[in-house]
């Protein structure tokens, strides 16, 4: 069976105009975040079913870019949770021990009191397999989730692989794919380019 897929990262919320990291913290999106994506909203493609982190900046981008659906909440989607780290930038961690006990592991240490890069990519594939195994062979799925939700998931099912950093989207992009449920593998995987 094959799913058409595609996967949009949110649009922009104040913490991420002011570089934070944004995890658990449930904003709305700012005011640049909604222009953005109104300009850009038709330009997405169709889709049969709309799934959705239970986040409001991603059910806020949703209902935008689809806004004739309806969006299944999906809880496992959410970003990964950046504990200690939730709501600061760069500027304000980069003295901190902790913070470069993190870079220097290459993002594979667990955030304190956070989730580690491993739990979190464990939960969004479960999510993800769980979406997929419920569509009919040659539907189209939109997931409207977080950038390090769909690195997680094309880390670990892209064909050909590659590593879950090269994954990256800006807000309001992502990518389209088709996955085979038979080999487990992500195919055709294209850049979706929005407004930002």
């Amino acid at each position: 069976m094959k799913v058409n897929v595609i996967m949009i990262r949110h649009a922009k919320t104040r913490g991420n105009l002011n570089h934070e990291y944004i995890g658990s913290t449930d904003e709305s999106l700012c005011e640049i975040g909604v222009e953005e994506l109104k300009m850009n909203g038709k330009r997405y493609p169709h889709a049969d079913y709309i799934y959705s982190s239970p986040l409001k900046r991603c059910i806020e981008t949703a209902a935008i870019i689809y806004d004739d659906k309806k969006p299944i909440i999906e809880n496992d989607l959410r970003e990964c949770d950046f504990g200690d780290f939730e709501k600061m930038n760069y500027e304000q961690l980069k003295d901190r021990e902790e913070y470069q006990r993190f870079i220097d592991s290459n993002g594979e240490a667990s955030f304190p009191n956070g989730e580690s890069k491993s739990q979190f990519s464990k939960r969004c594939i479960k999510a993800f397999e769980k979406i997929v195994i419920n569509q009919d062979d040659g539907d189209t799925i939109a997931i409207i989730c977080h950038g390090g939700t769909i690195m997680a998931v094309l880390h670990q099912y892209s064909n050909p692989h590659k590593d879950f950093y090269e994954w990256q989207a800006k807000n309001t992009q992502g990518f389209t794919f088709v996955f085979d449920t038979n080999i487990k593998k992500a195919i055709d995987i294209r850049r979706l380019q929005g407004e930002s």
